[in-house]
This record gives C-alpha cells, structure tokens and sequence, in this order.
C-alpha cells in the first residue's frame, strides 16, 4: 500500500493520489476473518490491476501520444525521386522546390514499397533544409547531410498535426485502454466489498465480527470451562473411571480433537450436557469482571441469533454480487480480446489541414503500441485467473446448502452437545469464518450452549454468593424457623448446603435450580419452598428430601414446571400447590398421582379448578386438610369429597359457591369448615351440621348472608363462628343458645341491636360487632365476664355502661368511630387491658380520670421499654 501513497496519476487539471483509490478497498482488518482466500486472492489481483492501469496511463500521459510525417502525392514522389537520383551530393535551395518535398528518403520509399505494411516508412531522418554561405563549396555540402527533403514545417505545426492524428486516426482503443482498465479495476473492488458497505448487511456484519472476536478471546472458552465443577455421582464415578482407562490405551489420536480445541483444558475431565461426570476439588474462580463479560457475550449471542437468522440477506447480496463480477469479467475478456489485435505501430492520419500545412496524408506512429500490447496481454492473463477465481467461487457458493450450519464437530470434540445447528444468514456468516479458521466457529459455538452458560452461572454465582453473604440473609419466620429465601439468582449457591441449622429454604424465580448430593448435610431441613422454580435433584439429593422434608411449598404457571420427584415424597405431610392445574380445555386435572404420599396430611391448592382433582382420592383415606382456594373460578363438582372420611378441616374459598354443598355433610370428622369469599345467600342446610358431631368452627364470612336459621341451635359444638362480611340484619335468640361458643364475629354487616340474649354466651371470649348500626351496647354482653376481646367500633354507640369494669380478662377493646362523650371510669379494673388494647380517639381518652390515665400510660411505658429491649 506504501506504493500507492507515492504514485501520482498527473492530468492537465493536476495530480491526486492513489489513496484516494485505495480506500475503495480499504477494509477494516477485523473483516479479514469473513474473507475467504479467493476473496483475498481476488483482491491482490485486482491490485495487480489497478497498478497495470495506473502504470499504462502514467507512461501514456508522459509522453507524446502519436509521431506524425507528411507523405506527399504519388507524382510528386516520382519527381521528386528522379530529381534526387541525378544530383545526390547537393542540396536544392529552398526557392527551387515549387511544392513542399517529401519526408522519405527514396531508399525509405523502396523498402516501405517492397516490404508492404509491417515495415514502418518514418525510421529514416526528415530533410533538413541549410541556408549555406556563397563561399562555401558544393563538395562541403556532401556527407551525411543528405538524408531528405524539407517539408518546411514548423515544430508548433508537428505539434498541431499529432494532435489532430491521435484524435483522428488512433483507435479509441489505444487511446483509452488505461482508463477502461482502471474503471473496470475499481467496479471489481466496489463490487468485492460491496456486502461490507451495504447498510442493511454492514450492521450485522459488523456486529457479527465483533461479537466473535471477543468470544475468540473471551477467558470463559480457555480457562472456565476446564475449572467448572460437575456434579457428582456414584454411576458417572463409575463411567469417568472406565473412560479414563479407554482414553489412556487408545493414545494421541484420541488426544487431538482436545488438543485441538483450545477452550477445554486437557488435564480436566470434560462436561457432558446430558450426564455430569465426577466433582473435580480445587478448581480456580473465573474473575468476577471476565465472569460479567461472559455473561454479557451469552446474551448478545442469544439476542444476535434471534435478529440475523430470520434473513438471509447476506448471503444473497454476497451471490448476486459475484454473479455480477463473473458477468463483468466475461464482457471485458470478450472484448478486450476482439481489440487487441487492433493496437499497431502504423496510423495513416487524413486530417483536413491541407490548407495550413500543404499536406493531405500523414504517416503516424504509436509510441506506447508495443508496451500498450503487452500490459494489454497481461491485462487480459489476469483478467482469466480473476474469471476461474469467481468461477470457483460460485462453485462453492452453490455445491452446498450455506444457510445452514451444524456444529456437529463441535458437539463431538467438546462435551457440549446441546449447542444448536443456525440458518440463514448465520450459518452463512459461519461458513465463511471458516474458510479463515475453523477455531473461531469451534469457540462460538461455546456461547451457544444452554450448558455452558449454566456452567459459567454457577461460577459465578458461588463467587458472588459465599457462606457469609448468605448468613446475612437468614432470619427467622413467624413460626421462630431459621429461613432463607433467594429470589431470581442464576442458581442455587453451593454454600446454601453448607448452612446445616438452616429449617426453612425458599427459592423462587430460580429456573436452572439444582440440588445435588450435599443438601444431606441439611439435617435441620424440613421446609422447602419452590416459586416458579423446577428444580432438578440428584438421586442422593432425592433419598435424603424423601426421608426428611416434612412440609412443601411449590407455585407455578403450568402444571408440567411441577417436578415428577415431588410425588414420590413418601414422608410429605403437607403440599401446598399454587398455580394453574387445569388443561386447556379446563377439563381434566393434569396432576400425577398422588398415591405415594402416604403420610400426606394437608393439602392446599390454590388455582381455579371446576372439580376437586380424582387423583386426590389416591390420599384421600389419610387426608385431614383439604384448602382449596379458586380465584373465582366456579366449582361444580364436589363428589369426590364423600372419600375424605378422615378430613377435619375444609376450606373453600372463592369457589363461587351458592349453598353450602351436600358433599361436607358426609364428612362426620370435619371440625373446621371454612366457605369464604362465596355468593351463599342463605344457609339452611346448616340444619344438617347436627350431624357433624366434632364441627367446631364454622367460617361463612364474606358471602352475602341475610338471616341466620334458628336451626343454628342444633350445632351444639360449635365453638367459633365467623359471619363477618356479610349482609345480617338481626341476630336470632337461637345464636345465644350454642354454649360452648367462644368466638363470635359478626362485623360489617347491618345489625342494629344487639339481643340481650347474649348473656347466655358465659364462654364468651372474642365478640367483634365493629362496622354495624348498633345503636345501644346492653348491659348484658359485659356480663360475659370471660370476654377477652370486644370490638364494637364504627358503630352509633353514645355511651357505654359502666358495667363495662366486670370484664376484668379484657385486653382488648375498640370503641373508636362511635358517638362517645366519654369513657367510663371503671376501665380502669379492667387490670389487663392496656393502652396498646385500648383503641379509642384521643380526646376520648382525655376524659378518664388521671389516675386511670397514669395507669395506662404507665403500662404503655413498660411495654414500650420492653418491647425496645427486646
């Protein structure tokens, strides 16, 4: 290229460099791997090319085009001849020659007669006409001055007739092959490049070259791979050790598909995307910036994939381009070869100039028509090894599909073989990359594997994720469980299994988790939890979660995220299942059966069945807890219940339900019944409750419930009852005549008294009326004197008795958003109730004597002192 920096191409106007051309070719270095040695090749014959036309047109612009000499008429010619034959040794005076002489010797004139056109007539010397002196004698004038006969021209007139020749009777193809071969030269170097400049196609080359190159370097495809821990097993111990024995008798051949393959360390066992193969100790932690910069190179792979392989626009601008060339270079051999014959020494020039010079004919010669053949020859040998090179290239354009790519090799020589086959525009981009080397494609496929990117996560996450950082994050639940929750990480860290006093493990939005063999040292582990998480165990992992986990949580979007080994959990005693169980068409269950759990005591699932699940009877017999919460969807079919003969608890809940279902009626060990957030509007079938011995709590909040049946005596055991929520007038005397109720909630609904009968209720612990139209609180609720808890806030409530001090278990009590003047004085017997208890509007609060005052704002104090304590 310094060549061309130093040539000048110089024309009348002025000079301009050959960089100005060069950079026609002057592609970035990195685009050199998506060249092929026939585009290489290509473009240094093109070079060759150029400086050919170049070289022809500089030597051409250097010197004077044509050489033209009169030639006179035949007569004159004669005469002439005859008049030098008789008097060869003196010069004719220039006043004795009537017409101008001729520009030959006669000894010229008789060669160029005898030896016809090949031998040109203008290699003897023109007359030169000598004015001598009168002193000089004639035989001073013989010699070698006798060589012609003057024309009488002037060199300004040469100059003029060699003009008009080389416009008249030079071919145009010596006069403009120089310039045809270097505008041909540069359309075949646009149109060799023109897929790199094409905007649509220059995008994505550009990125293309730059992702790999930096996957080509990336420290991820040369040291992680060989230092990634594998998992761990008892068969793949086994088979490590016979393909350890195989690979050491089989020697180097088996050796050089590895050795071939830089990313894979050799001395390290390989991973295998189907099987994982022995944990390999002291591995080196890739650095956290290459780690990042790895991470970064998978998802520009994974979103350039998605972008390039819908098209194939490059590969067809590359094919329609070399079709063009080949085209072009058959037109110009064509006829350029019809042409060459037509460059000669000998021009017969006619220019209509007779009347300045005297002479109608002109003999012209070419001064570059010997180098112009020659450069014309090799012109035309370089424009054939261009034509056979394009040739070729559309012979391996078309021999094979290149719009598609397999990375079988790959898959074989590395232990990756999940990598996927591409097309289009990708795989052609491949294909070319490696006609440079096949090492670049080898070391891409890496940052196509699903398998290496998991490999490359797990580094990174268990650098990031160490046993400290993780202790941090542990806390306790309400129920006083050591827990640990890890929300959307690449991965389940290696030093989770490590924490053995850890109870409670929750992994949510986790999808490549995994539980290998060391969570056996988890031995306080009895709670799991999995949201949206399909994690994969290991059969060591699976013998000791089979043993030990008592309780599982598991929330997904479509039943099949449920792993398989959650049904063979044989110690399990409770599942909860939150997500769509239900197929397309919403009719059938897709659950696996549940028959191996046999020690399964509680069931919850949370999602919008139409029927409770067949498969459920596999555990039926054993069941004591079924919730089923709907979302809305309607539940129809509720057969299935009769076969929980052992159930003690149901809860229903925003099944859409209208009645209470006859279903529950068979269930004669059900102490718990919870149908909230349903649309029952009456409940006389609770008439048949009588039958259900052991029911204990009864829960029909939130529905729209008008009137209570009296038939609500027969449930004698009835201990809680919730009818918040719902649309309740008035509250039947038959209410009061349940002895053992203990709870009592019937808040925001319309009740306006409250009946007197509420006396009988001397077990009376939790009584909620907040949100109605109560007008008067009766004396008779303070004679409950083990009422621990009464809310009757947000009521029309103007005073409240004085009674009220009877209540001496009272911890809690609301009476705020009532028409209150005042509290009454005697709160303050009520020993257990604290100011923390006590809900009520400040200026309310102000009326109490200040005594009473200074007894709950001391006992506010100390609770607060000891809750600041703790």
């Amino acid at each position: 290229m310094s060549v061309w920096a130093n040539l000048r191409l110089s024309t009348k106007s002025g000079m301009f460099t050959l960089t100005e051309v060069a950079s026609l070719n002057d592609i970035q270095a990195t685009y050199r791997i998506l060249k092929p040695w026939w585009d290489v090749f290509m473009d240094y014959l093109a070079i060759v090319m150029l400086m050919v036309a170049i070289f022809a047109g500089t030597m051409q612009l250097t010197k004077d085009q044509v050489v033209c000499l009169p030639e006179p008429q035949l007569d004159e010619r004669s005469e002439t001849q005859r008049s030098v034959s008789e008097s060869p040794t003196t010069f004719p005076e220039a006043s004795a020659v009537p017409d101008l002489g001729s520009t030959t010797s006669s000894r010229g004139r008789r060669n160029h007669a005898t030896e016809g056109a090949n031998v040109s007539p203008f290699r003897s010397v023109p007359t030169i006409t000598v004015d001598l002196p009168d002193d000089i004698d004639h035989p001073v004038q013989r010699g070698p001055l006798n060589f012609g006969r003057p024309t009488n021209l002037e060199y300004q007139q040469y100059i003029f007739i060699n003009q008009m020749c080389y416009h008249v009777a030079l071919p145009w193809y010596s006069k403009y092959f120089p310039y045809l071969a270097l505008i041909h030269t540069l359309i075949l170097m646009v149109s060799s490049n023109f897929w790199f400049k094409y905007p649509k196609t220059s995008s994505k080359i550009e990125h293309f070259v730059s992702i790999l190159g930096k996957c080509f370097e990336s420290p991820w495809t040369t040291k992680a791979l060989s230092e990634t821990a594998c998992e761990d097993s008892e068969e793949n111990k086994q088979r490590f050790k016979t393909s350890v024995a195989k690979h050491l008798s089989t020697g180097s051949e088996e050796e050089s598909p590895s050795s071939s393959t830089p990313m894979i360390s050799r001395t390290g066992p390989k991973f295998s995307a189907e099987k994982p193969v022995i944990e390999v100790p002291s591995m080196t932690i890739l650095d956290k910036k290459d780690g990042e910069q790895a991470k970064a190179l998978f998802e520009k792979v994974r979103k350039f994939r998605a972008h390039v392989e819908d098209s194939d626009l490059i590969y067809k601008l590359y094919v329609v381009q070399t079709v063009i060339k080949t085209v072009k270079l058959m037109f110009i051999l064509c006829y350029t070869l019809t042409f060459v014959t037509s460059i000669s020494f000998d021009h017969v020039c006619k220019p209509d100039i007779e009347h300045l010079t005297g002479y109608t004919q002109f003999y012209c010669t070419h001064n570059m028509a010997f180098m112009l053949r020659k450069l014309l020859i090799s012109y035309i040998a370089l424009i054939c090894v261009y034509g056979l090179v394009c040739i070729y290239t559309l012979f391996w354009l078309f021999r094979r599909p290149l719009k598609e790519y397999s990375f079988e090799k790959v898959r074989e020589e590395s232990s990756f073989s999940d990598i996927p086959d591409v097309k289009n525009d990708f795989a052609f981009l491949l294909h070319m990359v490696d006609q440079y080397d096949q090492l670049y494609s080898k070391r891409f496929g890496v940052f196509l594997s699903e398998v290496s990117e998991n490999k490359l996560r797990e580094l990174s996450l268990n650098h990031e994720w160490t046993y400290e950082k993780l202790k941090q994050h542990v806390s306790r639940n309400p129920q006083d469980k050591q827990e640990l929750h890890l929300f959307m990480l690449s991965g389940v860290p290696d030093a989770v299994f490590d924490m053995t006093e850890l109870e409670v493990l929750k992994l949510e939005l986790i999808p490549e988790a995994k539980i290998p063999a060391k969570i056996s040292q988890m031995i306080n582990l009895q709670e799991l939890h999995l949201y949206h998480c399909p994690a994969k165990v290991e059969q060591t992992a699976f013998s000791f979660l089979r043993d030990h986990l008592r309780y599982l949580h598991i929330k997904f979007t479509d039943v099949a995220e449920i792993p398989t080994w959650v049904y063979l959990l044989k110690n399990l005693r409770e599942l909860y299942l939150v997500g769509n169980l239900n197929s397309e068409n919403n009719k059938m269950i897709a659950l696996e059966s549940l028959r191996e759990l046999k020690h399964l005591k509680i069931l919850h699932l949370k999602s919008n069945l139409t029927k409770v699940p067949s498969n459920i009877t596999d555990v039926a017999p054993h069941l004591t807890a079924l919730l089923v919460h709907n979302d809305g969807t309607k539940l129809l079919v509720l057969n299935s219940l009769k076969k929980m003969i052992n159930l003690t608890e149901l809860e229903l809940q925003n099944c859409e339900l209208e009645r209470i279902p006859h279903a529950i009626f068979s269930l004669t060990n059900l102490q718990e019944l919870d149908l909230k957030s349903n649309n029952i509007r009456t409940i006389e079938e609770v008439i048949s409750f009588q039958h259900l011995k052991r029911l204990t709590c009864l829960k029909l909040w939130h529905n729209k419930i008008i009137t209570i049946p009296s038939s609500i005596s027969l449930v004698k055991n009835l201990e809680l009852l919730y009818l918040s929520q719902n649309k309740l007038e008035s509250l039947p005397a038959a209410l009061f005549t349940l002895q053992k109720l203990r709870h009592l909630d019937v808040s925001h609904n319309s009740i306006v008294i409250i009946p007197a009968e509420i006396t009988s209720l001397q077990n009376l612990q939790y009584f909620a009326v907040t949100g109605n139209r109560v007008e008067i609180l009766p004396k008779q609720v303070f004679k409950c004197t083990k009422l621990r808890v009464l809310n009757v806030g947000q009521n029309c409530i103007t005073s409240i008795s004085e009674k009220v001090g009877q209540l001496v278990q009272l911890t809690q009590l609301e009476v705020k958003g009532n028409c209150l003047d005042r509290l009454p004085a005697e709160l303050g017997h009520c020993r257990l109730l604290k100011k923390s208890g006590l809900v009520v509007e400040d200026h309310l609060f102000d009326t109490l004597p200040p005594e009473v005052k200074d007894l709950f704002n001391q006992d506010f104090n100390s609770n607060s002192t000891f809750g600041a304590g703790i």
